[in-house]
């Protein structure tokens, strides 16, 4: 069958894996419970089915948690009634939701029971939402309604004509600067970008979720991928969680993003002094992990590398929440070291002095009601991605850095600052650290590993970090050299995506 929109995507993984289990969580502290590929269908429909009655088609309806399973078939019966889906951060704060569920024209809210506080601003600030529904609530009051006791009560079957091209979901970017947006996207976005990629990854393969849902990277290649496939999706309940999820699940294939995947490393290192590299893996990820998937920032190759003397291998992506996320990808069979990966099948690229810009079915429809934002970022059906890089002859991605970020000294230079700040990170000693201009020249604040100067008996940290410093810039071009320093005693401020803000 044809696979264009996400009810496309859940009525092949029902028919191709129906009685397989699709996703396995927690209930309690130790009690699993699975659902098959046909509990998705059905359950997805009932939604689907609540929606109609509450006449709901094809309103904005916003989804705030974490990754549950509730969370999960709410979407897909969301999207698949032909209604629009919209993600909310569910770190953010209260104020902050409310906005964003004006800005979306949200006419709708189903919710967590972990963000119930954000119910009452709701109220006194959205006035357009008429119906808020609990994923937890056992049975529905006047004010909150029960998403299981609605579910109940509108089993069966649900069909509806979807466009390929019309509306499915609004996404709101984190931003390391300015105002988030809200990206538009697709039906034919989200599912061609899940399904144009032959991964060569089996049916039955274990998966863990471990990044947010409201972020697309995980609800594209977690999610949609990974019913499309047919993997078993274990929900990790909470990042304090993790390395018992591991253990439990024991996944043989995680998305991470960079900053996750360096603090994994520093503990293996530490473990593996003790116990064998691979001993030491297995003990940290359950002993069946192979494949970590790397995506949402830029990440330094040296971690490919040592990872597989773990017996693990990374292979990283590239992509943006405008292109549906991924853009390129590197596989276990065609890979380039230092690249971000061979562009997705369903995507091409130029360079437009020398930023990449690129093409295909996944780019996003624009950003909604923000009409010039959308014609600066839109160029001729050309998604402008503001990073600075290459494509090679053989369509591999290498990334510079940032168009936003480039720093512009007096003298016309140019200098990236993500690649003095990746060449200075690889110090044991630096944690975070970002480079910008100030009075003309290159600064550089870093927030300092104090737990690994403490084990070295570091006690001149800023005399170290300088030395480090010194060094550094003495193979570097005048401009490129680093005039002042800053050292912080706290971590940078980062968005939910664990990006550090620059601005």
């Amino acid at each position: 069958m044809a696979v264009e929109t996400l009810r496309d995507v859940i009525r092949h993984s029902a028919a191709a894996y129906g009685s397989q289990t699709a996703f396995r969580y927690k209930i309690g502290r130790k009690e699993l419970e699975d659902k098959t590929y046909e509990n998705v269908n059905q359950d997805s429909m009932a939604v689907s089915r609540m929606l109609k009655a509450e006449g709901m088609l094809g309103k904005h309806i916003a989804l705030i948690g974490a990754t549950t399973y509730s969370w999960i078939i709410s979407y897909f019966g969301i999207t698949n009634s032909g209604s629009v889906a919209v993600p909310i951060d569910a770190q953010l704060p209260a104020p902050a939701i409310c906005e964003l569920l004006n800005r979306a024209d949200v006419e709708m809210v189903i919710y967590d029971e972990i963000r119930a506080d954000v119910i009452p601003e709701i109220r006194k600030l959205c006035p357009r939402i008429t119906c808020i529904i609990s994923m937890q609530a056992q049975e529905s009051s006047a004010d909150i309604r029960s998403l299981s006791q609605l579910l109940a009560e509108h089993t069966g079957n649900f069909d509806t004509n979807l466009d390929p091209d019309q509306l499915c979901t609004i996404l709101f970017t984190s931003g390391t600067t300015g105002k988030s947006k809200g990206v538009m996207l697709s039906h034919r976005n989200l599912t061609d970008n899940a399904v144009c990629l032959d991964m060569k990854i089996p049916a039955g393969t274990v998966s863990m979720t471990l990044l947010p849902i409201n972020h697309v990277y995980c609800l594209t290649m977690d999610i949609i991928k990974g019913l499309y496939i047919g993997m078993v999706i274990c929900i990790n309940d909470s990042i304090m969680h993790v390395q018992k999820n591991l253990k439990l699940f024991k996944p043989e294939i995680v998305l991470l993003v960079p900053m996750v995947i360096e603090s994994i490393y520093a503990k293996l290192k530490d473990v593996s002094k003790l116990i064998p590299k691979k001993a030491a893996a297995h003990a940290a990820f359950g002993g069946n992990l192979r494949i970590i998937c790397s995506g949402g920032a830029y990440l330094d190759p040296e971690y490919v590398d040592r990872f597989k003397e773990y017996g693990i291998t990374i292979l990283q992506g590239y992509g943006m929440t405008e292109c549906s996320p991924v853009i390129s990808n590197n596989l276990e069979w065609d890979n380039r070291r230092g690249s971000v990966g061979k562009l997705l099948p369903n995507c091409q690229a130029k360079v437009v002095d020398d930023e990449i810009w690129v093409k295909g079915s996944s780019v996003m429809m624009g950003y909604y009601k923000m009409p010039e934002e959308t014609a600066e970022t839109l160029e001729d059906g050309w998604l402008k991605t503001g990073d600075l890089g290459y494509v090679d002859e053989d369509n591999f991605v290498y990334i510079t850095g940032r168009k936003k970020n480039l720093i512009i000294l007096a003298n016309g230079e140019n200098v990236s600052p993500e690649e003095l700040e990746n060449q200075l990170s690889r110090n044991d000693l630096v944690k975070e650290i970002l480079v910008r201009e100030k009075d003309r020249v290159i600064e550089a604040e870093i927030f300092p590993d104090y737990e690994y100067a403490k084990k070295k008996r570091i006690k001149d940290i800023q005399g170290q970090l300088q030395a480090l410093i010194d060094e550094f810039n003495k193979d570097m071009p005048p401009y490129k050299r680093i005039h002042s320093l800053i050292v912080r005693e706290t971590e940078f401020d980062k968005t939910t995506a664990k990006k550090i803000k620059r601005f």
